[in-house]
């Protein structure tokens, strides 16, 4: 079985690879067009950590033509299509990298897909930000969505109105996936568990939004993995008989106060943080709670790892690569770490 997967070099997408790749009768293209979002030399050490065995291919979804042409070339049964302009905040300073990305892209990939006939089921990236205007938690995707907070979220929600569409006028098999603030090991250096951890070890204050009243359901990286390799697959050996589109919420279904992962981060690395506590910033959510019976009820499955335990995975990790990362480094954190997005 072919599959692509489009942001291969980030966060979820290299460990996609590398799972993926590590099943029998498996073939993995990746694509990532390594944008200085943050630093590349990161997304370098992923592809070569992780993603050995797998074809990895410098090429970027808005160019169209090169996207249809790979897509004929390498014929995918199964699309992964990870790559967007992630952050929140990100979002309210650069406003066209969103639509560049996330929405022109978007289109590409789809264009690309209806132009391939051998694929048999697209999988994309949404997010739990679709979820940010609504005000009653646990988040189902029966859900209607109210008016989003931040460009990215709205970004994510055109993709899954887009891919509605195409599924729908051109028979085309589609999973778009929720994730709930993804946390884990080679994780993302913007994201509040990185830079707690960094801050605390440096001793930088931590910045904690809505003073400490926020709560996240992080979701660790193998969970969601497992997800993604569940649906492809599902489409191993045929074809979906009834091609449609559909959403799965992806998430740990148990919120955390954020307070707390900074005690377990405190623990682990045998450091007190200094906390600062501020207003909850523009395009912020106060809290994240997925609701996964659906993915329960069609897949038999749903996350589990516990924070603790995927914190512990995280800061092993994360000790090694702070031992090996060089002092000017971009990826490392600003002078005062803050967070939560996603």
């Amino acid at each position: 079985m072919r599959i692509l997967v489009t942001g291969s070099a980030g966060f979820v997408g290299a460990h996609t690879c590398q799972a993926l790749q590590a099943i029998d009768g498996f073939h993995v293209v990746g694509i990532d067009n390594y944008n200085s979002y943050y630093d590349p030399a990161l997304k370098r050490a992923r592809i070569e950590a992780l993603c050995q065995g797998s074809t990895q291919l410098e090429l970027d979804i808005t160019d169209s033509e090169a996207l249809q042409t790979l897509m004929a070339e390498e014929q995918p049964d199964a699309v992964v299509h990870l790559a967007a302009q992630a952050g929140v905040r990100h979002s309210f300073l650069q406003p066209m990298d969103y639509a560049s990305s996330n929405l022109y892209g978007q289109v590409s990939l789809l264009e690309a897909v209806r132009n391939t006939k051998s694929v048999k089921r697209l999988m994309y990236a949404s997010s739990s930000s679709v979820y940010s205007g609504m005000d009653t938690v646990p988040f189902h995707e029966g859900m209607l969505l109210k008016t989003p907070k931040s460009l990215y979220a709205a970004s994510k929600i055109a993709d899954e109105v887009l891919s509605d569409t195409y599924s729908s006028m051109y028979a085309i098999d589609m999973v778009g996936l929720r994730f709930f603030t993804v946390y884990g090991p080679w994780g993302r250096p913007d994201m509040a568990y990185w830079t707690f951890a960094d801050a605390i070890l440096n001793n930088r204050p931590i910045r904690l939004f809505n003073h400490g009243n926020v709560r996240r359901d992080f979701t660790y990286i193998d969970d969601i993995v497992t997800t993604i390799v569940h649906l492809v697959e599902d489409v191993q050996d045929a074809a979906p008989e009834i091609k449609q589109h559909r959403v799965y919420n992806i998430g740990n279904h148990k919120p955390e106060p954020v307070g707390g992962m900074i005690e377990i981060l405190e623990t682990l690395l045998n450091k007190k943080a200094e906390v600062q506590l501020a207003d909850l910033p523009p395009g912020d959510m106060v809290e994240t709670f997925a609701d996964v019976s659906r993915l329960q009820n069609d897949y038999g499955f749903s996350p589990d790892t516990s924070l603790q335990t995927g914190l512990e995975r995280f800061v092993t990790w994360f000790q090694d690569w702070r031992s090996r990362a060089q002092p000017e480094d971009p990826s490392r954190t600003p002078e005062l770490a803050s967070g939560v997005e996603k």
